[in-house]
């Protein structure tokens, strides 16, 4: 079924663009994701161990399927160097229909 149902945009921050670029290859390879998008670099605000950080991040955007989910974010905290990676879904609500069946095909 190629339907926006089964569709969604996994998001995750690297601390560098070495380590972006190999969670977006293995991703990639392993056919978790079909297309990985790597972000320019960004300033990140939060709290962590009751201070106040900043830090200088990648941002990728990991599009996939509900079914691959678990193993996406298995994938990404088995390779990430963060104690406690940012791994969150959202679901993506409309697409060219082509597309969505691309981003199908390639996450079996």
């Amino acid at each position: 079924m190629h339907t926006t149902e089964t569709a969604i945009l996994v998001m995750t921050n690297a601390p560098d663009q070495a380590t972006a670029a190999a969670l977006a290859d293995s991703l990639v390879k392993q056919h978790l994701a079909a297309c990985v998008n790597i972000l320019g670099p960004c300033s990140s605000v939060y709290h962590w161990q009751g201070t106040v950080e900043t830090s200088t991040e990648i941002p990728l955007l990991i599009k996939t399927t509900r079914d691959r989910y678990d193993a996406v974010e298995q994938a990404i905290t088995a390779l990430h160097p963060y104690e406690l990676p940012e791994v969150v879904a959202v679901p993506i609500i409309a697409g060219l229909p082509a597309y969505l069946g691309w981003l199908q095909q390639h996450t079996v």
